[in-house]
């Protein structure tokens, strides 16, 4: 979830070619008479965050065949949802290329990705520019949605509402227990997710009166991670917040569980805590952590439980938030497809901008429903904290925030190490 400057300039340059050249380069999309409207994807298939890149597409393509079986889209005689990707491999410039190949090319009616928000802030400029809607599942870079764009919709909710809602469960949480922490650390990926989500902390940190005692970004490609573990064993923070890709929080739990580093709370962000292969390679190393996530199994929502029984049976694991957002996602293009009756780009957009989808099949979310503001963000977007507890003799991840969606019977370990 993750921009830097030379993947907003090549946008930029893209951008301004295409502005000029519009006329010559314009799409044609699809006729009702083709039956098949072409979805682009844009992910990370390969590279460091290929894991959770993969987890997304699966979770579309289950959402496809179900649309498909179902009729496909009615208004459009039927017409059914063909999924074209492109792997980004979560670099800027690659993935700015695919989107302009996508478009040019497979000629999609519509584009959809691209989890990192560093390859998500460009590859939203070329669509908008080519007038061709886009809809992001996740990428968490709070800009990506304000700029003014009129054909960029988010589903998952942005940065600084997940920091917002870190720091609103670190105090609910010491109100219910009588539990009082002082000094906090920040341990991110140096990308634009873990930056911008530490540029807040800072400001929430201040705001609620916590002493920062060590604030370390890391190169999410990292094999050793020692030194940044050996610095907060140093720092000895009541508080740890985390961003990380799979790979990369896999090492500092289990190097801090080595090295003996044991903070009152950790509290990550998702991305890579949220990862299937997170627990399946740290084990009870993780015993305690919470972590921050759009959706977990336990959540009390219609067809929630039937839809993640299905999708483990097909592919061997549980849906996580980012996953369920993106089948989420592909029911929000349906729904705005059907209404629009249409594969004209901008009669799309226009379905999108007056989405208002509350139940169906992809509403298994932890939030309300998905409605767009005037900028494009699912207003309803939420998250919730889970903490992986032992349940049976396994490590297994339980919803505890807010107090209301918390699991029963299950009571937060609060402090996790005293």
């Amino acid at each position: 979830m993750k921009t830097g400057y030379k993947g907003l300039l090549l946008a930029g340059f893209v951008g301004a070619a295409v502005w000029t050249f519009g006329a010559v380069l314009a799409v044609s999309p699809a006729v009702a008479a083709d039956k098949t409207i072409k979805i682009g994807n844009v992910e990370p298939l390969s590279g460091p965050s290929a894991s959770v890149g993969v987890q997304g597409k699966q979770a579309r393509e289950m959402a496809v065949e179900e649309i498909n079986a179902a009729g496909g889209i009615k208004s459009l005689g039927g017409a059914k949802l063909e999924l074209v990707y492109a792997d980004s491999k979560s670099d800027p410039t690659v993935g700015v290329t695919e989107t302009e190949r996508l478009i040019n090319t497979e000629k999609v009616n519509l584009m959809t990705g691209c989890w990192n928000s560093a390859v998500t802030y460009p590859a939203t400029q070329v669509a908008e520019r080519y007038g061709i809607p886009f809809v992001v599942p996740v990428a968490v870079r709070d800009t990506i949605t304000e700029r003014g764009f009129k054909n960029v919709f988010r589903i998952a909710a942005k940065d600084s509402w997940w920091v917002r809602d870190q720091f609103r469960f670190l105090k609910d949480m010491q109100e219910e227990t009588g539990v009082k922490l002082k000094t906090i650390a920040f341990v991110f990926e140096n990308g634009d997710w873990g930056t911008g989500f530490a540029e807040k902390w800072r400001e929430l940190a201040k705001k609620d009166g916590y002493q920062i005692v060590l604030d370390e970004p890391y190169p999410s490609t990292a094999t050793d991670l020692t030194p940044v573990v050996t610095k907060l064993k140093s720092a000895n923070p009541d508080i740890v917040l985390l961003v990380s890709n799979a790979a990369d929080a896999i090492l500092l739990t289990n190097n801090m569980t080595e090295m003996q580093v044991r903070p009152k709370v950790v509290l990550a962000s998702g991305g890579g805590h949220a990862d299937p292969k997170f627990l399946e390679n740290t084990g009870t190393n993780a015993l305690g952590l919470f972590d921050e996530v759009e959706w977990n199994t336990d959540v009390n929502k219609p067809g929630a439980k039937e839809t993640n029984a299905k999708f483990k049976k097909k592919y061997g694991y549980d849906l996580t938030g980012e996953s369920v957002d993106a089948y989420a996602a592909v029911y929000v293009i349906a729904d705005a497809l059907e209404r629009a009756a249409s594969t004209d780009p901008a009669k799309i957009r226009d379905a999108l901008a007056t989405t208002n989808l509350t139940t169906g099949p992809g509403m298994i979310v932890s939030y309300d429903g998905v409605q767009f503001d005037e900028t494009g963000q699912n207003k309803n977007a939420g998250i919730v904290i889970v903490q992986v507890a032992d349940v049976n003799g396994q490590p297994e991840r339980v919803t505890v925030w807010p107090k209301s969606a918390r699991r029963a019977g299950y009571t937060p370990v609060f402090p996790a190490n005293k």
